[in-house]
């Protein structure tokens, strides 16, 4: 027995076949059908294991952040475990909220709150907001006081440092919509302070995604204590300083930090700079998540061409965007080790009506019509960003523990999809 991807409990190849715990891919795509989502619960596991060893004996919190998959079985296991929750939306406020979490338990990031989603936070009685606008402030500054509440805030600072990430998931320079001009924060500080309506609590920092060296975590956390000095002097004083997430994970050939690394390096910066005393806020999505899923997918059809070899799937960018969005190289692996076909090098695609609708390319695979694929890492940013292109319906999501498997997403319909739409009445 091999792990799929080293480290990582859950999955792994058993004489020629690939398993999730007890359960062999091969067989839940045959139950279950494909395109279909998989995850492992003793993966999970371990992963909020390993941070939650990085926080031991501290006032420190980790706050999943729900954008990188929002099913309710796994927010429940973070739920169950301790773990808060980071929102960027009323829906995901509500997904928390049915789980269990208290307002405690949750601080609402992102960039265009409505007053209905402050509202709803206040409602909640949520741990902070993390705000990223002076009119922001100003907004929950009033929904506030119209509702007889204070609002506990932080302010998102913007420390233009370069996170060494896609640039799409790169968020914390001075030319991306987020957080606040780190020569602005100070000022802004001392405005929220004046505000009647606002509590303002502590600092916030989120500089991109998929982050793989300590080095550009450390720069920030130092930029931002420099605020957080500056702040006291000017008789502010913050209750905890949050670092955001971004913490990436091995795909290929990735060495990233382990949470206990990062958390351990972040302690010690505030340490240095005499703020060992502040709690300190975390905000994984990715690396809760990513490997702890894969997406099983069976081909269709085998397309040779004199340009290019295709192994055409029944998965598609609808139901995996990264490789097209992000240019993400994702493992892929035949759920069963073939020996009686000669490797050939494929681009892996799907049926969407796009050049863009791939999932993986040049990769060298022995494989038949008929066989099942998986998508190693598939566990963030999968499922959560699927859609209905195509008029494609999403895949069924299962939850693997020991030998036993669980449909928590059924399979969305056609009629699922045209639910919400109405024809034109005759005239």
């Amino acid at each position: 027995m091999s792990d799929v991807i080293p480290g990582i409990p859950g999955f792994s190849f058993r004489n020629g076949s690939l398993f999730c715990e007890d359960i062999s891919a091969a067989d839940l795509a045959e139950r279950f059908q494909t395109p279909l989502y998989i995850y492992s619960r003793a993966a999970l596991e371990h992963n909020i294991a390993d941070w939650k060893r990085g926080i031991e004996g501290t006032p420190h919190r980790v706050f999943y952040a729900m954008k990188a998959n929002g099913n309710l079985a796994l927010l429940d296991l973070f739920a169950r475990a301790g773990l808060g929750f980071d929102i960027v939306s009323a829906g995901e406020l509500a997904r928390a909220l049915a789980v269990g979490a208290k307002g405690e338990d949750i601080v609402y990031s992102g960039v265009g709150k409505s007053i209905s989603d402050i509202k709803a936070a206040l409602e909640a009685d949520v741990c902070c907001f993390n705000v990223e606008s002076l009119s922001e402030l100003d907004r929950i500054n009033k929904v506030a006081l119209d509702m007889g509440k204070k609002a506990r805030i932080s302010l998102r600072v913007n420390p233009d440092v370069d996170a060494k990430t896609h640039p799409y998931i790169s968020t914390g320079l001075k030319n991306n919509k987020f957080g606040i001009a780190f020569d602005s924060a100070v000022e802004a500080y001392k405005k929220a302070s004046r505000m009647p309506g606002l509590e303002v609590s502590g600092i916030d920092c989120h500089i991109g995604s998929q982050i793989t060296e300590l080095e550009p975590f450390v720069h920030a956390a130092h930029k931002v204590l420099d605020l957080v000095e500056a702040l006291a002097d000017a008789g502010i004083e913050l209750d905890h300083v949050d670092f955001g997430g971004g913490l990436g994970v091995r795909y290929a050939d990735e060495q990233p930090p382990s949470a206990q690394e990062l958390i351990n390096a972040m302690a010690q910066c505030t340490r240095e700079r005499g703020f060992g005393h502040l709690p300190l806020f975390f905000e994984p999505g990715r690396s809760l998540v990513a490997q702890t899923g894969m997406l099983l997918m069976r081909v269709e059809y085998l397309k040779p061409t004199a340009a290019k070899n295709f192994c055409i799937v029944d998965a598609a960018m609808t139901d995996m965007i990264r490789p097209t969005l992000y240019q993400a190289q994702m493992g892929l692996v035949n759920c069963t080790e073939r020996t009686d076909q000669n490797p050939l090098v494929y681009d892996i695609v799907g049926p969407v009506c796009e050049s863009g609708d791939f999932l993986a390319k040049n990769r060298t695979l022995a494989v038949c019509e008929g066989d099942v694929l998986s998508m190693l890492g598939a566990g963030a940013y999968g499922m959560s960003m699927a859609n209905n292109y195509n008029a494609r319906s999403r895949a069924a999501e299962v939850l693997v523990d020991e030998d036993k498997a669980w449909v928590i997403r059924r399979r969305e319909t056609i009629e699922d999809q045209m639910a919400l739409e109405t024809l034109l009445p005759k005239i």
